[in-house]
């Protein structure tokens, strides 16, 4: 009997050893998403962009792009407000994602049949740009970027398609993905192009960003190009895509 309650009593250790080392391995990003959750248990909204939201959407951007990587903090700053500003000039939809009233993404569509763009922003686009030309480092990443635009319109040109809608901006603060909430920005934006009965769209990704976001809603991909920049005194490589679909309007 003693022989039993000992055999018993080491049993009971090695499983409950057992438990302890398979819970200690799981996976550290399955513990990013349960945190990720809890902050969702604050109210989501979603609703147009304001100027407000600027300062948090500038700072998403710099680290989304990863600007800090090859540039001064005070350049990359520029930078994210001059492609933020560049981006409102080229859009005809916008919706930002709240959590706890701070914004944490924002998605950003243009109906290409609609031409115009107010003149306050393209104001404020060109007073972002004209900072950067201020200083040398500024003028030498405004170059890199001018190099990226060729290759999308390069991207654009080679599908032969006339597209009456694109996804002009789509980024969420890195602390909220994996929990949905780019996949309701992007539901959003597909609402607005079937209202606008918008027959197709596409958009510009790079290896940079999460593009197999864009398989799993059904996108195809339709072009893609390397870029090679130099940054900091070193050299990479970048590869860019062009993804596009059908709406059901």
């Amino acid at each position: 009997m003693v022989g039993a309650l000992i055999t018993e009593y080491r049993w009971f250790t090695k499983k409950r050893d057992y438990v302890l080392k398979r819970y200690q391995e799981i996976p550290q990003t399955i513990l990013e998403r349960r945190n990720g959750e809890n902050k969702m248990d604050g109210q989501i909204v979603l609703r147009e962009y304001q100027t407000s939201d600027r300062p948090a959407l500038i700072g998403i951007i710099r680290e989304t792009w990863q600007y800090d990587k090859f540039a001064s903090p005070k350049t990359a700053q520029k930078l994210a407000r001059a492609y933020l500003d560049s981006c409102l000039t080229n859009q005809t939809f916008t919706q930002v994602a709240l959590v706890d009233e701070v914004p944490v993404g924002i998605i950003m569509v243009k109906d290409r049949r609609e031409k115009r763009c107010p003149f306050r922003l393209r104001l404020r686009m060109l007073l972002s740009v004209a900072s950067l030309f201020l200083s040398k480092e500024g003028r030498m990443v405004t170059r890199f970027f001018s190099g990226v635009e060729e290759i999308d319109q390069q991207l654009l040109q080679d599908t032969q398609t006339e597209y009456q809608g694109e996804i002009a901006f789509f980024a969420v603060n890195s602390r909220y993905r994996g929990i949905g909430l780019g996949k309701k920005l992007f539901d959003a934006a597909r609402d607005y192009m079937r209202t606008q009965r918008i027959r197709n769209f596409f958009l510009f990704t790079d290896t940079t960003c999460n593009y197999p976001f864009y398989e799993r809603r059904g996108m195809e991909r339709r072009g893609e190009r390397v870029h090679t920049f130099a940054a900091k005194g070193k050299s990479g490589t970048l590869t860019m895509f062009i993804y596009d679909s059908f709406t059901e309007c």
